[in-house]
């Protein structure tokens, strides 16, 4: 769910803000792993996409013949999409056969990911489809349980978009609707469980960072921003999209947060590939364990320090959990603890994890640009009004405030 602003800006859409601000639902849907905003209970989900299923069939069809053998014969068939797919980019799921050399079909279940229409108001600036390819066989290198990449398009005249096409794996993965905090197999598991698998996640979590920087070209997850520091590059880009993001309403909070990470900057003591999305909604495990089988998700790739990853993993649950308990739900308070994680990545990686406050700090920031963004989406596709307050936009207003002024961090 992210992305660099490794493209051109787009425009923010404006909208005339009422006297009185309607009042805000929010429920819980994919988009970026977090939630949207409705005016009411019956308001429809967000638009995704303008893009016919059937017309991309006989698109992808006719270039997969170009990709094979000239006999080969592909046949694609329906094209759908996942119901749980974010905003972020689009999924394609589908399966394809052709003939192989021996003359009989082969092929399997694949899964395609393009960037979206700009006609669709995309939720980041720019789609950097090669980089994902790219690093997903770099991880793949590594060891990091990532589907394999057959095909990168980069011809946008194709399908519409840039497109990449990998191998479909099968497993589960926590789900966003109802949320996993709520119901679904991890919430049925036993705290042991539920351990097992966090544990796991942070073992693929430490794998990706220990990708050799020396031996392997990473100048191409570079932020093409001004920084002294890998971290100080991915700060920069944030601004950078939060300008882009929301440039006609712009949120004080967003700008104090900024503010407060700038005065109590972290010490550096890494520099690593930062898979980004760092959420166990973006892994697949197994069917019939927790051992993670495929790495997903790696649009917010590139380098930085091993702390945000364990920030934005910690934070993305901690997001869930405040609203849960703000409903008067129990959720799952013990799981994914920041001080959990910290200990058991530091005893698998060999490398402390110094300041997690502050980048959980900047998680929160991070998510607030993203949800203001969706927001505001929803107001470009009348399926919301204007709040008066830019802030409202942020469903975790009160979770950064407390970060900010200190009471979070004593609850």
């Amino acid at each position: 769910m992210g992305s660099t602003l490794r493209g051109p800006n787009g425009q923010s859409p404006s909208g005339r803000i009422p006297a009185r601000a309607p009042e805000r639902v929010w429920r819980a849907d994919p988009s970026s792993g977090g939630l949207i905003v409705a005016e009411n209970e019956n308001t429809d989900s967000p638009v995704r996409t303008s893009r016919d299923d059937s017309v991309l069939r006989e698109k992808l069809q006719s270039w997969l013949g170009i990709q094979l053998p000239a006999d080969a014969a592909p046949e694609v068939s329906e094209i759908s999409s996942p119901s749980e797919s974010g905003m972020s980019s689009e999924t394609l799921l589908f399966e394809a056969t052709w003939k192989g050399k021996a003359g009989f079909r082969e092929g399997g279940a694949f899964v395609g990911r393009m960037a979206p229409s700009q006609e669709d108001h995309p939720i980041f600036p720019a789609y950097d489809l090669e980089m994902q390819a790219r690093v997903m066989r770099l991880a793949a290198k590594s060891g990091v349980p990532v589907p394999s990449v057959r095909w990168l398009e980069l011809d946008e005249n194709v399908l519409g978009a840039a497109f990449f096409i990998m191998d479909r794996i099968a497993g589960r993965v926590p789900a966003d609707v109802p949320t996993y905090s709520i119901e679904g197999f991890v919430k049925d598991a036993s705290p042991q469980e539920r351990r097992r698998l966090q544990d796991n996640t942070v073992s693929s979590i430490a794998k990706i960072h220990a990708i050799d920087l020396e031996a392997n070209d990473g100048s191409f997850l570079e932020f093409p921003v001004e920084g002294k520091t890998a971290l100080a590059r991915h700060v920069a880009n944030q601004r950078a999209y939060y300008e882009w993001a929301i440039p006609d309403r712009p949120s004080p909070l967003i700008e104090r947060a900024f503010e407060h990470l700038e005065e109590s900057w972290p010490n550096e003591t890494s520099r690593v590939v930062s898979w980004g999305d760092s959420r166990i909604g973006n892994v697949m495990y197994g069917n019939d364990g927790f051992e993670p089988v495929a790495i997903l998700d790696w649009e917010m790739a590139g380098l930085g320090t091993r702390e945000l990853d364990l920030g934005w993993l910690s934070f993305m649950h901690t997001f869930f959990q405040k609203l849960f308990e703000g409903m008067g739900m129990d959720g799952l308070p013990d799981f994914l603890r920041a001080d959990d994680l910290a200990e058991t990545y530091q005893k698998m990686s060999g490398h402390s994890v110094e300041d997690l406050r502050w980048y959980e700090t900047y998680a929160a920031l991070r998510h607030a640009i993203i949800m203001s963004r969706i927001s505001d989406r929803m107001i470009h596709f009348g399926q919301a009004e204007p709040t008066e307050d830019p802030d409202d936009r942020i469903p975790h207003r009160a979770t950064l405030e407390g970060m900010l002024d200190g009471s979070f961090w004593h609850d």
